[in-house]
């Protein structure tokens, strides 16, 4: 199977649960309350499609500079640092959180928010305890050095 059709899959298993299926969910079955939030709408839309393309243009990336895919069971095989991992260590999570961030002031939900905060949670403890440990015994000094250049969350411009 070709890369760009792993990463696909892997498009839909993983951030498509987390900022599709799991906020349907969790707000299905719910009655609306009011329109959202006052003003919410445009840049919830906006954080949607933002980080939509962050997220997209991060697969891609692993996809063609790092060979792999953003699986864990998949991953890059080259460490990638260039576009938009110039500037944070990150940029596919914190994709995913604007993502999550757009859909709650979408709908105005304190649900959707809260979740996003248990899966800003939850990616700081997999990223601490699994995945910098894993990429430090995969490319050695070459991601320490760039640990050393770029931020984990917060752009260095």
């Amino acid at each position: 199977m070709s890369i760009y059709l792993r990463s696909l899959l892997w498009t839909i298993l993983c951030p498509g649960t987390v900022t599709l299926l799991l906020p349907w969910a969790l707000l299905s079955g719910m009655e609306p309350v009011g329109d959202g939030w006052a003003g919410g709408r445009w840049p919830g839309g906006f954080l949607i499609l933002a980080g939509g393309g962050v997220l997209f243009w991060c697969i891609y990336s692993f996809a063609r500079h790092g060979k792999g895919t953003l699986s864990p069971v998949d991953p890059a095989r080259r460490l990638v640092v260039s576009g938009l991992y110039r500037y944070t260590r990150n940029p596919m999570y914190v994709g995913v959180m604007a993502v999550l961030l757009g859909e709650a002031l979408l709908f105005g939900s304190l649900i959707l928010l809260s979740y996003a905060g248990l899966v800003f949670l939850v990616f700081n403890v997999f990223i601490r305890l699994y995945e910098e440990p894993y990429l430090r015994k995969q490319f050695g000094e070459e991601y320490n050095r760039y640990c050393e250049q770029v931020r984990r969350w917060w752009p260095r411009w």
